[in-house]
C-alpha cells in the first residue's frame, strides 16, 4: 500500500517563530517547492531555508514521499525552517 499522505511537524530555528498549528498534512505526490511555499505564506516571508531532521534541505523536486519513507519517522516528517542558513 503507498501511503498517499504525509503529516509535517514544522520546526523553527531562529527568530521566525512557532507557527499556529504544529502539524500539517500534505499528499505524497507533491513535491518539497510545495512545503517551501506554504511555510512562506504562513509565515510571511519572501525566502525560507528549509531542511529535513535538521540535517539537509532537499531539492525542491523531491517528492514529500520519498522523503518522507527515507528520513520520516513515528508517521511524521520533522521540516526545520529558519530566515538564514542554518547549516550547510
Amino acid at each position: 500500500m503507498i501511503k498517499t499522505m504525509t503529516y509535517l511537524l514544522p520546526y523553527y530555528i531562529t527568530e521566525l517563530g512557532v507557527l499556529s498549528k504544529n502539524i500539517f498534512q500534505i499528499s505524497g505526490s507533491d513535491k518539497f517547492s510545495k512545503v517551501i511555499e506554504f511555510l512562506c505564506r504562513q509565515l510571511h516571508r519572501d525566502t525560507l531555508f528549509v531542511y529535513i531532521n535538521s540535517a539537509f534541505s532537499p531539492n525542491p523536486d523531491e517528492l514529500v514521499i520519498d522523503l518522507y519513507n527515507n528520513f520520516g519517522f513515528d508517521g511524521k516528517l520533522v521540516v526545520n525552517y529558519a530566515s538564514s542558513m542554518a547549516w550547510g
